[in-house]
């Protein structure tokens, strides 16, 4: 048992040396870290870990039990395969990002508190951002800026819950969350927006498909794996059987469908299907039970294995062609095969196709609706499963390997990304044959057995009937160079206004404000310095600007006396020695004075 040693600070902190080494040796280093970090799961023993004092409160790093070891095996297991695709990648700043990605997600999956949850989460929003910036296009950089502010508002929430969670209850455990109506409920209320929105369940889902096509080839393939994964595994702890989240999983199954059938980028199509299967593992979280629980682990497990590999096939077509959009894409299949058998390998296990990890593990939430006399939310899952093989399992192969020839020159990607996706379809196929392994890591003993004749015949009739509704449909879903709109249009377009708003009239304004609070300054200095000429100037301005309007030759003389007064009032400087007057004039003016002040007085009195 090796209590000291925290997987994730393993990544984190390993990550650090990766700048120092070049060549061979860096590429071994990087292997190295995920294989450690792994062998340090398999000596770790269950029990709370890792504790440290911090104010008058205990941080506990590690909390380490059955649910948080099958994230940290899956997460580790993710890392090193994406590791190993990504070994071509020359630029190490990108790999220092990805280890700390993902040792912030181990961080989150082994918090035992709600502070060193959110230290974690944050670290995890601000390192992800690099794999989307580093690909140096100006969509990119724009993609990454509203990808860390809509993550700002997430951690606001997040952290704004965890600290009126703390003050009102004195503990900063990160247990279940109580749930009902009313203000006492609010940090619930705000711990579960941040939650969500990292889950990117609509509408705070917009992030995901505008920021994942616009990271690195590699960069996305991690993006896939770890955000909405660690927020499925922070709402397995906080809010499990939350019935607000059987109706919201629900509405994500359908909408990543729609939307993913509208696109005509790759990626977007793959990005839209990770919020469509997010949405089963939502759904079994509500639900609650300990088939539906186990069925969204075996999900979530399977899924980073499959979710990963279809983004490694059309991370390598992004590498080899340059391009991503269906209607640029086709015939790939000729030139490079061993992409196109893998990305098959990946749409046939996202499709729960039998023999298959998809197989083995979604239907287990499915079925958990089922035995819970949920008839609507079993038939809107069932044609959700239909969905994912017309969006993910036919359309996405379709149109990039199998559509028309664009004659486009390309060949399979470098050995080590076909070695990372080769590993990856045999996991896929090996979870599929062989479930039992995972099987034993998931928290509660089920009762699912998924090779049964009604099973199978049940899921080939439903894979055949959407295989036959695309080609079918097939002129109909031929995309064309569109733009989907998505609920990102309201912060975009209202976000540019806005920053209109900032660059523009704002400056301008400020700029007449502070003029005119300049100007004001400099008239009360002027007045200290020399109150009878100033007076004088005042006077004279109001007597100008009043007879100016009258042409009547009397009215006209006393204009011009006024305006030579001015003139003669504005020529001699303010500093010159003050102008004496007569002490029945100073006497008449302290009279005036406190006249008005009496009345000033007796107003505010009676009011």
């Amino acid at each position: 048992m090796i209590e000291w040693v925290h997987p994730g600070l393993i990544l984190i902190f390993g990550a650090l040396l990766i700048p120092f080494l070049k060549g061979k040796w860096q590429k071994a280093y990087l292997l190295l870290l995920p294989t450690v970090a792994f062998i340090d799961l398999l000596h770790m023993s269950t029990g709370v870990f890792w504790r440290v004092p911090f104010l008058e409160y205990e941080l506990v790093l590690g909390r380490v039990d059955k649910l948080s070891m099958v994230f940290g095996y899956i997460f580790v297991i993710a890392a090193f395969l994406m590791t190993l695709y990504a070994l071509h990648v020359e630029r190490r700043g990108e790999h220092v990002a990805a280890f700390v990605y993902v040792g912030s997600t181990l961080g989150v999956v082994f918090a035992g508190d709600l502070y060193t949850l959110t230290i974690f989460w944050e670290l995890m929003a601000i390192s992800s951002i690099f794999l989307i910036g580093y690909r140096g296009t100006s969509s990119a950089y724009a993609a990454a800026f509203r990808y860390i502010m809509i993550h700002i508002f997430g951690g606001t929430c997040l952290f704004g819950g965890v600290i009126i969670y703390v003050q009102t209850t004195g503990s900063i455990a990160f247990n279940a969350f109580s749930w009902g109506w009313g203000i006492e409920y609010l940090p619930s209320y705000l711990i579960f927006t941040g939650l969500i929105l990292n889950a990117a369940v609509p509408p705070l889902h917009a992030w995901l498909p505008d920021a994942y096509p616009e990271a690195t080839v590699t960069g996305a393939v991690f993006l896939s794996a770890f955000t909405t994964k660690s927020a499925v595994y922070a709402l397995l702890r906080g809010f499990p059987g939350l019935e607000i989240l059987i109706y919201l999983g629900a509405m994500m199954t359908i909408y990543g469908i729609i939307y993913a059938l509208l696109e005509n980028d790759a990626r977007r199509i793959l990005a839209y299907s990770i919020i469509n299967q997010v949405g089963f593992m939502i759904a079994g979280i509500g639900i609650g039970t300990p088939l539906a629980i186990c069925g969204v682990i075996a999900h979530a497990f399977c899924h980073i294995l499959y979710k990963g590999l279809l983004w490694m096939s059309a991370g390598s077509v992004l590498f080899m062609t340059g391009k991503t959009k269906c209607t640029d894409l086709g015939g790939l299949y000729k030139t490079m095969p061993l992409t196109c058998i893998f990305a098959l390998v990946g749409a046939f296990s996202i499709s729960a196709f039998p023999l298959t990890n998809g197989f083995t593990s979604k239907p287990m939430t499915i079925m958990a609706a089922a035995e819970a006399n949920m008839s609507i939310i079993w038939l809107i899952l069932m044609v959700a499963s239909a969905g994912v093989f017309l969006h993910a399992g036919v359309k996405f192969p379709y149109f990039v390997f199998f559509a028309k020839d664009k004659g486009i020159e390309a060949k399979d990607p470098p050995i080590n990304q076909l070695l990372g996706m080769g590993f990856t379809a045999f996991l896929c196929i090996f979870l599929g044959v062989y479930p039992q392994p995972l099987y034993n890591l998931l928290p509660y003993p089920i009762d699912f057995v998924a090779y049964t004749i009604p099973h199978v015949v049940g899921m080939f009739s439903l894979l055949a009937f959407s295989g036959l509704a695309f080609f079918a449909l097939l002129p109909l879903l031929k995309r064309t160079e569109t733009i989907s709109l998505d609920a990102d249009w309201f912060y975009r377009a209202g976000g540019g206004k806005f920053m209109w708003f900032c660059e523009n009239p704002l400056p301008n304004f400020a700029t007449r404000v502070d003029g005119g609070v300049k100007r004001i300054a400099s008239s009360f200095s002027s007045f200290g310095s020399n109150p009878l000429r100033a007076t004088r100037i005042v006077l004279s301005t109001i007597m100008v600007k009043t007879l100016k309007t009258f042409v009547l030759e009397f009215w006209w003389r006393l204009y011009r006396y006024y305006e030579r007064d001015l003139e003669e009032a504005k020529s001699q400087p303010m500093d010159e020695p003050i102008e004496r007057v007569p002490l029945g004039i100073a006497v008449l003016l302290v009279l005036i004075f406190f006249i008005l002040y009496f009345i000033i007085y007796l107003i505010y009195g009676l009011i």
